[in-house]
């Protein structure tokens, strides 16, 4: 058993504490830390409420790389989650590697000044963790996370060679508000505003901001239209498969998601640089964070199902071959369970389920790495145990376009 510290005290870090306390053959104790205390004490009192564990609180500021390496030495945890901010991702990377603790995050590192995400930064530390005997793990969401673990355990079990894959992500559900994002805004309005991105014959190609988008066809829900986005795991999957061909992710938004999304490029409240508001510097896009409805509030009233899987297309044994594997997340069932709502669900079980696999031994190896680059088996195994089961649709056709 294992002393585990969880960073981020939002929607995915109730549902991580939540998971992680319900399996207390593994985790011995846990510390939830946040900017906000407060926050981390509501979720210790629903967990406790539910299943009647006791977790530890603290505050830290995670930008300070000092300051956290001081906490962690104080509760000394066998690993770290960071499901905070990724602009933090280094910070508690360095703080990791200072105290001697193994770190899993959800989401790889973005800079602050600029809304562009890649894995480089974070794959220089291989190095310094493997000379440490520590691990790293990138990553550990759904998407990234279990899009990657879905075509690790594509490329082991039905495929000789990948040629093509498609992560499709769809939210189907209903909240009630006028306009909201499912995570943090700051991060999903800078992720979807960005250039789209997509690999096809060994080079990236950029499209203007939703410029491609398609009705693509999702179980359980039928037709959404659906835009192509550039999504971190992209990166890795294409470097550690690289048969791949072609290799894209695509997102749903409701018409009247994009309707608001545009009048607030339009009127500047989108930007991330500084603006000088009666002799303060503020940030627009931090600015409508503060405005715009807590993701971690929308749970109460959200109905629907999400839909994310892989499309993929390759060779089997001299023969063309399709899969599509994929989970259906129903937001009710998930917010009864763990008081969140689906998108904070499908995100923090997969990387309480990693953190699970690395305290086991059996994604356990000095160094950096992201998901796929681990046996997906015990991993697939854990996701139907704890709330997430998978299906495969084998050999039916995927669109080519």
């Amino acid at each position: 058993m294992s002393r585990l510290m969880i960073i981020g005290a939002g929607g995915v870090g109730q549902v991580v504490a939540y998971k992680c306390a319900s399996v207390p053959s593994v985790f011995s104790e846990i510390m939830l830390a946040s900017r906000t205390e407060s926050k981390c004490k509501a979720i210790a009192a629903d967990v406790k409420k539910r299943l009647g564990v006791e977790m530890v609180t603290a505050q830290v500021d995670a930008d300070h790389s000092s300051e956290l390496a001081a906490l962690i030495r104080d509760y000394k945890p066998e690993m770290v989650i960071n499901v905070a901010l990724p602009y933090q991702d280094l910070t508690i990377m360095d703080a990791c590697l200072s105290t001697g603790v193994h770190y899993l995050d959800t989401a790889n590192y973005e800079p602050k000044d600029k809304a562009h995400f890649e894995y480089s930064w974070q794959w220089a530390y291989h190095d310094r963790f493997a000379a440490a005997g520590l691990t790293a793990i990138l990553g550990c969401g759904f998407d990234p996370g279990v899009s990657g673990i879905f075509t690790a355990h594509a490329a082991k079990h039905h495929f000789d060679e990948i040629h093509t894959l498609d992560v499709v992500d769809c939210n189907a559900g209903d909240h009630g508000q006028v306009f909201a994002t499912n995570f943090n805004p700051e991060i999903n309005i800078r992720e979807i505003t960005q250039r789209g991105r997509y690999w096809e014959n060994g080079v990236w190609h950029e499209t203007r901001p939703l410029e491609i988008h398609k009705p693509i066809e999702y179980p359980g829900i039928g037709p959404k239209e659906s835009y192509l986005l550039y999504h971190e795991e992209l990166e890795s999957l294409v470097k550690h498969f690289p048969s791949l061909t072609r290799a894209r992710f695509w997102m749903t938004f409701s018409p009247n998601y994009i309707k608001h999304l545009e009048v607030l490029q339009n009127v500047g409240m989108t930007r991330i640089d500084p603006v000088n508001y009666q002799g303060m510097q503020i940030v627009p896009l931090q600015f409508l964070k503060a405005v715009l409805p807590e993701p971690s509030s929308l749970g109460v009233n959200y109905h629907g199902q999400t839909s994310i899987g892989c499309q993929i297309r390759g060779i089997c044994k001299g023969r063309e071959k399709t899969l599509f594997i994929y989970n259906n997340c129903d937001h009710a069932e998930t917010y009864r369970e763990t008081g969140a709502q689906a998108v904070s669900y499908t995100t923090g079980v997969p990387a309480m389920i990693g953190a699970q696999m690395l305290l086991k031994g059996l994604w356990k190896k000095p160094g950096v790495f992201n998901v796929e680059q681990f046996d997906p088996d015990p991993f697939m195994d854990a996701l139907k145990r704890y709330g997430l089961p998978w299906h495969e649709q084998v050999d039916l056709p995927l669109a080519r376009d």
